[in-house]
């Protein structure tokens, strides 16, 4: 990856109040085109608000705060920009809860990625091209879930699910991934899975991928830098093989090992 590309998300000043509360306290961080970064802390710590201000879903507050996805400005001055659509077209966004349309086949799930570069009337009548319904079941067999693209979306586990919303980042053609806890509604096997195939899409695709967690041990295992939020400030940033047992109890406190999914040695 070239070290010209503009970065996947160059975040500057930025706040989020909620109420008395600040969700977002003057953060500042920059995540590179080709890495892949986990963002932890506590709950309430900032982390999904930080993700879902990139994308434009969650307005920062007013002042010298901005947020731009590869060179384009999302938000400024508390305002979404008109260069917000066309940034958030090259992010593919990944969800606690799947975010599927769960009346509708697995299948035109996956196709609901190239609507941002086809025209709508084709996404309401299903009059897809030949050619992108071939990169869905390609991308289908890719994670692993094409025998069920004919299925329901709310039929299926929660795993087939996500690993289907990963298939629909794919055909949207995206460069880069974020995904909000991707893996907390999942079984650890399913969780796995998921974050390897985050873990391929950075390494073989190169895209950038941010993705919030709460289980430290998978951001130890699957990810090379981390930042750590906590109380709407980053108190870390850097790579994972920093976190050591004084680190976490900063950010964490004493009970910092309720962050591991799987028992920390």
């Amino acid at each position: 990856m070239s070290s010209t590309a503009p970065a996947v998300a160059s975040v500057r000043g930025v706040s989020k109040t909620y109420g008395a509360r600040k969700a977002l306290d003057g953060v500042s961080v920059e995540v590179a085109a080709g890495e892949m970064v986990a963002l932890i802390g506590p709950s309430g710590s900032g982390k999904s608000t930080l993700l879902r201000s990139i994308t434009g879903m969650h307005t920062i507050d007013r002042g010298p705060g901005v947020i731009q996805v590869f060179g384009q400005t999302v938000q400024k001055d508390g305002r979404l920009t008109g260069q917000t659509r066309a940034a958030r077209a090259k992010l593919g966004m990944i969800f606690q809860q799947f975010n599927l349309v769960g009346r509708l086949s697995l299948f035109s799930n996956v196709m609901l990625g190239a609507l941002g570069r086809l025209p709508g009337w084709r996404g309401i009548l299903g009059a897809w091209p030949k050619a992108d319904k071939d990169k869905a079941m390609a991308a289908l067999h890719r994670v692993g879930v094409a025998d069920y693209a004919a299925q329901r979306a709310n039929t299926l586990s929660g795993g087939q699910q996500q690993r289907g919303a990963i298939a629909r980042a794919i055909v949207q053609g995206a460069q880069a991934v974020l995904a909000d806890e991707p893996v907390a509604s999942l079984d650890p096997v399913s969780a796995r899975k998921v974050m390897e195939l985050l873990v391929e899409l950075n390494q073989r695709d190169g895209l950038g991928v941010i993705v919030t967690l709460h289980q430290v041990d998978y951001a130890i295992r699957y990810c090379e830098r981390v930042i750590a939020l906590k109380s709407g400030k980053i108190v870390y940033d850097g790579p994972s093989t920093g976190l050591d047992t004084k680190t976490l109890i900063d950010i964490y406190g004493p009970e910092f090992e309720d962050a591991f999914w799987e028992a920390k040695a």
